[in-house]
C-alpha cells in the first residue's frame, strides 16, 4: 500500500511539474501573425480554430460579420479587453491578443484581421502549447462574436 501511495504521488508530482513547464513555455511564445496577408493556418492539433481555413472542418468557423457604424478596431479592442485579453500587437487591421488561463496561466492567442472588402472580421484562436483545449478556443471565438455584435450595435 505504501509503494502504491508513493508511486501515485510521484506520477502526480511529475504531472504537475509538466503542466508548470508547459505554462512557462506558453508565456514565452508569441502570436504567429499574418502570412501573405492572412491569418496563419492552424497546426494539425484540435486546439486551434480559424475563419480562414474553409477546407478544414476541424478548425474552421465562420468569420464575424463586419458591423457598420463605429470604428471597428475600437470595438474589437474593447471586446478583447472585456473578455480579459491583453493586446500584444496592432498593425493596421490586424490585432493579436493573449489570454491566460486561471489555472497555471497557460497563454492562448486570439488574432483578428479586418477585411473591409469582404465586410468580415477573420478570427483565429489557438493554444500556444499542448494538444487539446476542451473547446476553449472555439468558445472564446463564439463569445467574441456575441460581444462584438452587442457592442457594435450599441456604440
Amino acid at each position: 500500500m505504501k509503494t502504491l501511495f508513493i508511486t501515485v504521488f510521484i506520477f502526480a508530482a511529475a504531472g504537475i511539474l509538466l503542466l508548470l513547464v508547459l505554462a512557462v513555455l506558453s508565456k514565452s511564445g508569441k502570436p504567429p501573425g499574418l502570412v501573405a496577408g492572412k491569418l496563419s493556418i492552424c497546426p494539425d492539433k484540435p486546439n486551434c480554430v480559424s475563419s480562414e481555413q474553409q477546407n478544414d472542418a476541424l478548425h474552421y468557423l465562420e468569420p464575424v460579420a463586419l458591423q457598420s457604424g463605429p470604428d471597428t478596431l475600437t470595438v474589437i479592442k474593447a471586446v478583447i479587453a472585456d473578455m480579459g485579453g491583453v493586446i500584444q500587437v496592432q498593425d493596421g487591421g490586424y490585432i493579436a491578443a493573449a489570454f491566460s488561463s486561471p489555472l497555471f496561466g497557460f497563454v492562448d492567442d486570439l488574432e483578428v484581421r479586418v477585411d473591409p472588402l469582404e465586410r468580415r472580421v477573420h478570427i483565429r484562436s489557438a493554444s500556444r502549447v499542448g494538444y487539446g483545449d476542451a473547446g476553449v478556443n472555439r468558445k472564446r471565438v463564439e463569445r467574441f462574436r456575441k460581444l462584438y455584435a452587442e457592442k457594435a450595435a450599441v456604440e
